[in-house]
């Protein structure tokens, strides 16, 4: 988990231009993602005012400021440019009064802006903050981007995780980690995958060693992060393990408040490994989108038993 993130990383990352304080991005960190909208300070209340937050001014918080005096909106814009504030934002093109640029420059608080909409910023801001300060959780197995699903690829050390990314790579997907995948959760419902800057768009392969597959395969065949969707589980093969073989034994497995689904796939001397989790890969998108081929199989299963039945009772 990241500690902090620089106004020049929030800049960079959501589109924001620079009205004051260009030299001060580097050094302003931002250690919450949550964004403050401080009406309430305008007003003088500041028993409660979130300091430590990037500050959104949009067309109701002007707004207001415009029925103040001089004095009063730079007295209240002094209060608000705190030493710890990382910055401030005005949304929608509005201008920027030139009382909050005095005490920005004063409090050595930058002053940023943006076209959009305070509600479009603020998701945005969001969304980024949230994913660059979430908790991490470091995870072995490799992840890959199949036909838009984010698939896990988790087993024991030489299981053939590696290898099996490559075949997946060679047959038009992408890949995003190997060896070892940080995730973190982005919302209720959402887990995301990176790898860790280190290993980025690197792939290691037992007998060669590492390999990148940018500069193998192209920018197409890698990707920076992805939703993970499904896991699949490799495991070797014995003769005393049951694996399932009807599709109908669901398993989940647990990252922070997020259940991922999980299918085991045994090993085995001759079987593709590729083409099987490209292949349950694609049966999961159908199962999302509401066809189930063992729901299929089963109604067969009974239409058949329910024929047999009719036909015994007439002999």
């Amino acid at each position: 988990m990241a500690e902090s993130v620089t106004v020049a990383d929030l800049v960079k990352n959501t589109r924001l231009e620079v009205y004051h304080g260009a030299d001060l991005l580097e050094k302003k960190d931002i250690t919450t993602s949550d964004i403050s909208r401080p009406g309430l300070a305008l007003t003088g209340y500041f028993n409660y005012y979130p300091r430590e937050r990037v500050q959104l001014l949009g067309k109701t918080e002007t707004a207001y400021s415009k029925n103040m005096s001089h004095d009063e909106r730079l007295m209240i814009f002094r209060k608000m440019c705190q030493l710890t504030t990382p910055a401030f934002v005005i949304s929608t093109g509005l201008p920027v009064p030139k009382e909050l640029v005095q005490a920005g420059e004063e409090n050595g608080v930058p002053i940023l802006g943006t076209k959009m909409t305070s509600s479009r910023i603020l998701s945005n801001m969001t969304n980024y903050l949230e994913g660059k300060l979430a908790e991490r959780q470091s995870v072995h197995g490799v992840l890959v981007d199949i036909y838009g699903l984010g698939v896990l690829i988790t087993g024991d050390s030489g299981v053939g995780k590696s290898e099996t990314a490559l075949e997946l790579v060679k047959r038009g997907h992408r890949l995003i980690a190997d060896d070892r995948v940080d995730v973190y959760q982005q919302d209720e419902q959402t887990l995301v995958g990176e790898a860790p800057a280190i290993l980025n768009h690197l792939l290691e392969i037992r007998g060669i060693g590492i390999i990148d597959v940018m500069n193998l395969f192209g920018a197409g065949a890698v990707r920076q992060d992805t939703d993970i969707d499904l896991i699949v589980h490799l495991e070797n093969w014995t003769p005393d393990k049951q694996f399932d073989r009807l599709g109908n034994g669901e398993q989940n497995r647990k990252f922070f408040d997020v259940e991922v689904p999980e299918i085991s796939i045994p090993v085995k001397t001759g079987r593709n490994l590729a083409i099987i989790i490209e292949a349950a890969a694609m049966n999961f998108r159908a199962e999302s989108m509401g066809y189930d081929a063992t729901k299929v199989f089963d109604d067969n299963l009974n239409k058949l038993i329910k024929t047999n039945s009719v036909h015994d009772s007439h002999k």
